[in-house]
């Protein structure tokens, strides 16, 4: 059985967007994931193909460093 898809209405963000929300905060939950991060962490969310490279965030975060101190010392060769 095929999925149809509803066609989206035709209306500009302007008319999509309310000038005011009022959220029922009794009903928010706590955030799952802060435990997991510490002071100074900012969350980059990566596309699937380049998120399935790696295996966790420390791999990514030393491979950026690499790539940065290679920067850094191609910069001073060119000084």
């Amino acid at each position: 059985m095929k999925r149809v898809l509803a066609k989206k209405d035709e209306r500009t963000e302007q008319e999509e967007l309310s000038p005011e929300y009022r959220f029922d905060y009794n009903r928010a939950k706590p955030n799952r994931f802060a435990g997991r991060m510490s002071g100074g962490v900012i969350a980059v969310v990566l596309d699937p193909d380049v998120a399935a490279v790696f295996k966790s965030s420390k791999r990514v975060n030393r491979l950026l460093r690499s790539m940065i101190s290679g920067r850094n010392a191609k910069r001073k060769l060119l000084k």
